[in-house]
């Protein structure tokens, strides 16, 4: 059996449609024949039931079309990553970032690299549950821009820089560095902030820093999108903690007080990472000012 021919098996699983799926597969429809009875020949297997009207796949193919879809989904991922390793200069990357370097760092990084690497494709990616280790590790992301460092012997990572965590307040709220003595002043201000019960680094940051002042925040909306907050800060809705990253968005009517309380920001990327081209890239970053 060949890799086409278990791809065509898949096509006609989904379809059960042979003209169909011969056309979607750019083959006649008794080739695509052939090819199925071929298959079942060698495996000594039915894959499909078939009578003049209708096809359905019997258990068996049900069997091997959940199994060869995870199998030809595996062998495409590693012919992509080939392909990455061997373009070189003109290849494709991948990277992940969270929200807050949107306003300034991000655009600037991809301004270095289309600058020095015309021809290179990017996709970015802002995963809502922040796992870049997963994505690294599962190399569906080549490079991750993450607030904290990935501990993981296969990962290698750079800290780029440092900045403060900030109190987001509408214009003319009250407080203010010099107003503010003690955090259980803003025992009766409503937050809009991460749930803090997950598992994200910026969550856990935000536990930490309530603990360490002794303060429970009273919480009225949860959300991971910084923009959604700055805008629901701005209609003077809740206050906020973010990274001050934020305040490059010049949001209107919002202010951003400084805490005594810093976030890094990391780039990440495989170890012993052969493709030339994200080498390349994680050179460039360092000619990026914050």
């Amino acid at each position: 059996m060949t890799i086409q021919q278990i791809k065509n098996f898949l096509e006609l699983a989904n379809e059960l449609h042979f003209w169909k799926t011969a056309e979607k597969v750019f083959i006649s429809q008794s080739t695509l024949s052939r090819q199925i009875r071929s298959l079942e020949d060698e495996m000594g297997i039915q894959l499909f039931e078939r009578d003049k009207r209708n096809v359905k796949l019997t258990d068996a193919g049900k069997f091997l079309k959940e199994h060869w879809s995870a199998t030809i989904n595996e062998l495409d991922q590693i012919h992509r990553q080939a392909k990455k390793i061997d373009e070189g200069m003109s290849g494709f990357v991948s990277i992940s970032y969270p929200g807050s370097i949107t306003f300034r760092f991000l655009p600037r990084f991809l301004e270095t690299l289309n600058a020095n690497l015309p021809d290179l494709k990017v996709e970015l990616t802002e995963p809502t549950d922040e796992n870049h280790e997963k994505l690294l590790s599962d190399y569906r992301t080549d490079i991750a821009f993450s607030r904290d460092k990935i501990s993981n012997a296969s990962i290698d990572s750079l800290k780029l820089f440092s900045e403060p965590i900030c109190l987001v307040v509408p214009y003319n709220h009250w407080l203010n560095k010099k107003s503010l003595r003690d955090f259980n002043e803003l025992q009766d201000e409503k937050f809009i902030i991460s749930g803090l019960h997950q598992k994200t680094f910026f969550a856990s940051l935000l536990r930490n820093f309530f603990n360490k002042h002794g303060f429970e925040p009273k919480t009225i909306i949860e959300s991971d999108f910084g923009g959604m907050i700055l805008n629901l800060v701005s209609k003077e809705i809740g206050i906020s903690i973010l990274p001050l990253s934020f305040k490059l968005a010049k949001v209107p009517n919002v202010r951003f007080v400084e805490l005594d309380e810093e976030i890094d920001l990391y780039i990440n990327w495989r170890k012993n990472e052969p493709n030339k081209t994200i080498k390349k890239v994680i050179e460039y970053v360092k000619l990026v000012k914050k």
